[in-house]
């Protein structure tokens, strides 16, 4: 992979703001093919891209890959295709009495903001490359991309198909390591997105703050569900587990621990043994069962359950098979629930992102309650439950990026809701028409009534009678 030098991506970004500056208008028929070519670059190239991610991860479900990737990437566009031409369309806005009945008039209308960065992470490195480009072109924008070193063959893959299908003033991809990330950040962009962990935000937001550059900050955290007594196990162990085990919990939004009633503790433990044994009944060879990206993520979640074990946790291995996966080509682990763990464990302090699933019990739902509120606000919440009054009140005394009831990670498939997090989850949102607003500019617009008000209310100097009159309409007696 070559690795992109600093003055090549400022050249780059002074090159699409001219271009940007120099087409004036982006029309809506512009904007359309740009989504176009993106779709098909996806349709087009999907076996190519999901051999790429396969190859990057050692193994990893290519039927997975189609969905979360591919299919998941083509619905974001799709919808931002279909509704642009609306989302475009200015928006009239009340006038202040008495301007309003003198003929003023007032709107909103939305600018693209020009050149968009998008620095994109690893663990879905297709979809959350390609679905925030549905945002970033209904808007109007042209955008710099650079995505994870984490992944080469996929970013390099996706390198030569935007050029293919792009050209480069409209979308650039930079590969690199960590050093041109960090160059990347300090770019002047006129609004930049990334996706990763909540230690590196910190940096890029540092950088960006240099150039006041706005950010969107998509993170992560310690998404908690809460499992209450109403909830029908079997069929909230089967969510849990199957979302903690989508792209074997690398995943922003993954279930990263789970509060149950304590007398309910052990039918958890055996109702998520057959929710895995059901959807795996082996895990090394299973094509569905994805490896944990590399030896340093493979090495670090070892050390979460060594951690655990020297603590005094039950470390409870979900292996239906009852495989040796001390011996692999990949960096495969199986599921594995931790039982009641202290909060001085590793893996209760730091984002997982892998197959360990933490599960503590409470007496009272108030503890899960508590429990949340002590830590960090998380990018996702759960609640498994049919008590309405039970549900409200979690949702009511915590806060959250976003929540899914009665599944996991569900609400981030849907278009017309936003997506982000909160504090260290995250940073604004997008998605559907909110994507739209967040890589567009909000431009009031004023149109003066034909009458002369400032005359007529006394607003100009010298002061007088006719402005105490209009100060005591406004202010009062």
């Amino acid at each position: 992979m070559n690795e992109a030098r600093l003055e090549d991506m400022q050249s780059m970004l002074k090159s699409q703001s001219a271009a940007y500056i120099a087409e004036g208008v982006v029309t809506a028929e512009t904007r359309i093919d740009r989504l176009d070519r993106t779709i098909n670059i996806l349709v087009q190239h999907k076996d190519e891209l999901c051999e790429a991610m396969r190859a990057d991860f050692g193994h990893r479900s290519v039927d997975q890959s189609m969905f979360t990737d591919i299919a998941g990437s083509i619905g974001p566009l799709k919808h931002s295709r279909k509704h642009l031409r609306g989302w475009m369309k200015s928006e009239k806005r009340k006038v202040e009495f008495p301007l309003n009945v003198l003929g003023a008039k007032a709107r909103v209308e939305y600018q693209p903001l020009g050149v968009v960065g998008m620095i994109s992470p690893w663990n879905f490195p297709v979809q959350l490359t390609f679905a925030p480009l549905a945002g970033v072109l209904s808007a109007g924008n042209r955008c710099m991309i650079k995505p994870s070193e984490f992944t080469p063959e996929t970013s390099e893959v996706m390198k030569n198909l935007f050029a293919k299908y792009f050209d480069e003033m409209e979308i650039a991809v930079f590969t690199g390591g960590a050093q041109v990330g960090a160059n990347f950040s300090k770019l002047a962009f006129d609004h930049l997105l990334f996706t990763g962990a909540t230690s590196v935000a910190k940096h890029v937001m540092r950088a960006a703050s240099e150039n006041l550059v706005p950010v969107t900050l998509e993170l992560g955290g310690k998404s908690p569900v809460v499992v209450g007594r109403s909830a029908d196990v079997q069929k909230t162990t089967d969510a849990i587990m199957a979302g903690k085990l989508l792209n074997a919990g690398q995943i922003c939004l993954a279930p990263d621990y789970v509060m149950v009633p304590e007398e309910s503790l052990d039918e958890f433990v055996a109702s998520s043994e057959r929710s895995v044994s059901k959807m795996f009944p082996t895990l090394l060879d299973n094509d569905d069962y994805t490896s944990v990206i590399n030896s340093r993520h493979y090495d670090r979640l070892n050390a979460y359950l060594e951690d655990a074990r020297e603590k005094g946790a039950t470390v409870h291995s979900v292996n239906p098979a009852g495989e040796d996966f001390s011996q692999q080509p990949t960096y495969k682990i199986p599921p594995t629930l931790i039982i009641n763990p202290d909060d001085d464990m590793k893996v209760m302090q730091d984002e997982i992102f892998g197959p360990l699933l933490p599960v503590k019990t409470y007496k009272d739902i108030q503890d899960s309650h508590d429990y949340i509120n002590e830590r960090d606000r998380p990018l996702g919440l759960y609640y498994f439950g049919s008590d309405s009054t039970e549900e409200r009140q979690l949702l009511d005394h915590t806060t959250s990026g976003g929540v899914t009831v009665n599944d996991v990670i569900m609400h981030i498939t849907q278009e017309d809701l936003p997506f982000g997090g909160v504090g260290p989850s995250g940073m604004g949102a997008y998605h559907g028409h909110d994507g739209f607003k967040t890589f567009s500019h909000t431009r009031s617009v004023y149109t003066q009534s034909k009458i002369n008000v400032a005359d007529l209310a006394g607003l100009r100097p010298p002061y007088g009678e006719k402005l105490k009159r209009t100060l005591k309409t406004q202010i009062g007696s």
